[in-house]
């Protein structure tokens, strides 16, 4: 398709996809480009260290130093994004996840191994949740957020498709078969998922001068709503310490407060339906809401949901739930409170800017959680994360004027 120059705007023709197939294509693309990142080390690790006997902290961190690339090149990501669309972006990505997969998969010593999670943290700034949203909102602006709920729904299964089937491989053909199987995926399947399955758009060409001769910058957070991108940034980067912290430390915390590793494990497999089902009711009854109550109600259901676990062991499955059903509702509200706060004009850009402390954040977080639990212990932790969503929920609170007054059409603060 030719390039559409129309004074900066995109031209509004997707290469003739439904919406359905844009869905379903990023859907299974982020079961697979989730499952073989993020998830792979909850699985592999300990035969890594078994076979190789490489320290089990550096091949634990090196997805901690993934995800910190992964921060540093998302600003970079929402630009390209903005200009070229999000099929070649995210088809770059599944590029780069193969060779990185490949590179653990044949890594003859520890410091090639950490190189080719450089490379995934790359594929994974290119190709995880925010990249996705970003293209959503180009393609279609303000009428994304249903698009972005179903998104999150695919996603949500990543972790229950994904580690047994990482399990299954491992037994099978060990942890380098089971990464150079995740490559060739990558390739096989999430590439072209990406590349026929996403619209083919035209590229953005700058925006003409204003009357003063200045060229506009898109993505430039303006003054009226640098209150609201500060207060979003910080509830967000704080949302996804506390997540990653209980993600990567649940089992240890709940064991710590009485559990066996048998039910401490139980209850962890709560947390996937529990995401996936408030999703969907996200989905039934939030759509015709602004996104902020979203947003909220998150945050509200991760503050409860950790007090509850601070409590006795006999209410920890509640606990998890709750937790879980906040979890979920926020990946949807990552997506859809900054589309309707800013808009769509420069929307990825700005969700590669709202990325960069994020990641960072989760990238630093396991560490966080460790010297957390070792010097206050299980409840002393629980109670630490208990305090940043609340005060997580003062933030989302704060928004609340700015939003609706931007729903409004006034000028934010």
């Amino acid at each position: 398709m030719p390039d559409t120059r129309t004074g900066g705007k995109t031209s509004g023709k997707t290469g003739g996809r439904r919406r359905a197939v844009v869905v379903t294509a990023l859907g299974c693309g982020q079961i697979i480009a989730w499952g073989s990142t993020y998830y792979l080390t909850a699985v592999l690790a300990g035969p890594i260290v078994e076979d190789t006997g490489w320290p089990a902290g550096w091949v634990v961190g090196a997805l901690s130093i993934g995800l910190l690339i992964s921060g540093l090149v998302s600003p970079r990501v929402g630009h390209l994004i903005d200009r070229h669309g999000g099929r070649p972006v995210l088809s770059g990505s599944a590029l780069l996840l193969a060779g990185g997969l490949l590179t653990l998969g044949l890594a003859p010593s520890l410091p090639v191994f950490v190189a080719g999670w450089i490379v995934i943290g790359v594929g994974m700034g290119m190709g995880l949740y925010d990249p996705a949203f970003s293209a959503l909102g180009r393609i279609y602006g303000t009428d994304a957020r249903a698009a972005i709920t179903m998104v999150t729904l695919y996603g949500g299964f990543a972790s229950t498709v994904c580690w047994p089937f990482s399990a299954f491989l491992v037994e099978t053909v060990g942890w380098r078969g089971t990464c150079l199987t995740y490559a060739a995926i990558a390739l096989a399947v999430l590439l072209p998922l990406y590349w026929f399955g996403m619209p083919r758009e035209a590229r953005r060409v700058d925006d003409a001068p204003s009357a003063d001769g200045s060229a506009p910058v898109r993505g430039r957070v303006r003054p009226d709503q640098r209150v609201a991108f500060v207060l979003l940034a910080a509830g967000f980067t704080i949302a996804a310490m506390i997540m990653t912290v209980l993600a990567v430390h649940l089992l240890t915390l709940l064991q710590a407060q009485g559990l066996t590793l048998a039910a401490a494990v139980a209850l962890g497999t709560l947390l996937g339906p529990a995401q996936v089902g408030a999703r969907i009711l996200e989905a039934a009854f939030g759509r015709n809401r602004h996104p902020i109550w979203s947003l909220l109600v998150s945050t509200l259901l991760v503050l409860v949901g950790i007090f509850m676990l601070i409590g006795a062991p006999g209410i920890a499955a509640a606990g998890i739930v709750l937790y879980g059903a906040g979890s979920g509702i926020r990946s949807i509200a990552r997506g859809t409170v900054p589309l309707a706060l800013f808009g769509r004009e420069g929307y990825a850009i700005l969700m590669g800017k709202l990325s960069l402390p994020t990641l960072v954040a989760q990238a630093a977080s396991p560490m966080v959680g460790a010297l957390l639990i070792e010097a206050f212990g299980s409840g002393g932790t629980l109670l630490a994360l208990a305090v940043a969503a609340a005060f997580n929920t003062v933030l989302v609170l704060m928004l609340f004027p700015i939003a609706f007054r931007s729903e409004a059409g006034a000028p934010a603060p």
